[in-house]
């Protein structure tokens, strides 16, 4: 097998991987606080583990890592049904990676794809615990019908929020300076903290979190990468900063505040890359 089908296997692992840790965030948000919650907070990032691994093996073997998601559930009335439909996620992804080791030559990609099975297995074993669980407990979707402009200004700041995340993970993957890659992967973990924020005041405040994204910027150039970077961020901490003048909630005044100083701490750091790689160009 040629490391460019290796990469095409690895490309469907990794839209795999990105549906799956959508989907569970979805419902951890969904179901607010609580133990169960956490639980499936916790699977989400040890899928995002599993993207990282595959994104760089696919970078290590000359491919680009896609951003395509794969397919999800989110169907069902119930915590219970949603429980189901991630015991059938995890069914699907223990299949593939099932067929892939089989299928791939190189043991270092095999181990790999093992190590990921492990926990797909477990997970697998997790959501089927939680089928139960969730009616012994009366797990709720305490989601809402809010769309009024604080609503929007969420949904508007979750969907930069998943667009940028994509967007530093790429860039981080593909620059070859390591400190561009470190720093990309710090601001990276930044923005999902924000839209943790966003989507659990949406649920709070009695709305639905809209987790999907814009165009993402797929430059490999390095300083096409940072400009386009530093870009997004000075437009998205206008908007924070406009969106922070137009509610009326302390609280929520003070999350936009904050995500908004994050935004122009990430344009300084940026910056800074940017001028190292254009003294070296």
């Amino acid at each position: 097998m040629t490391s460019e089908q290796v990469v095409d296997l690895l490309n469907k692992d990794l839209e795999g991987e990105h549906a799956a840790i959508i989907q569970y965030l979805g419902h951890a948000y969904a179901m607010g606080e609580g133990e169960m919650a956490c639980e499936i907070e916790a699977i989400a990032r040890e899928e995002m583990r599993h993207f990282d691994w595959l994104a760089e093996t696919i970078v290590s073997l000359g491919g680009v890592p896609s951003l395509v998601r794969g397919d999800m559930r989110t169907g069902g009335d119930s915590v219970s049904d949603w429980m189901r439909n991630n015991v059938l996620q995890e069914d699907d992804a223990i299949a593939l990676y099932e067929e892939h080791i089989a299928a791939i030559d190189d043991p270092r990609t095999k181990r790999l794809l093992e190590r990921i099975l492990s926990d797909e297995r477990s997970h697998r074993l997790d959501f089927a615990h939680f089928v139960d669980k969730a009616k012994k407990q009366g797990a709720e979707d305490l989601r809402g019908e809010r769309q009024d402009r604080v609503a929007q200004i969420l949904n508007w700041g979750i969907e930069h929020e998943y667009t940028v995340i994509l967007q530093y993970l790429l860039h981080g993957y593909m620059a070859r300076s390591e400190e561009v890659k470190e720093q990309m992967e710090d601001q990276a973990v930044n923005e999902m903290q924000h839209l943790g924020w966003l989507a659990e005041e949406m649920v709070g405040g009695g709305g639905t979190p809209r987790i999907e994204h814009t165009e993402v910027d797929q430059s490999t150039r390095p300083v096409d990468m940072l400009r386009a970077d530093i870009k997004i961020e000075k437009e998205v901490a206008a908007g924070y900063d406009r969106a922070e003048k137009e509610v009326d909630d302390a609280g929520l005044k003070r999350l936009l505040s904050r995500i908004r100083d994050h935004e122009l701490y990430h344009v300084e750091v940026f910056s800074d890359l940017l001028r190292q790689e254009e003294g070296q160009g």
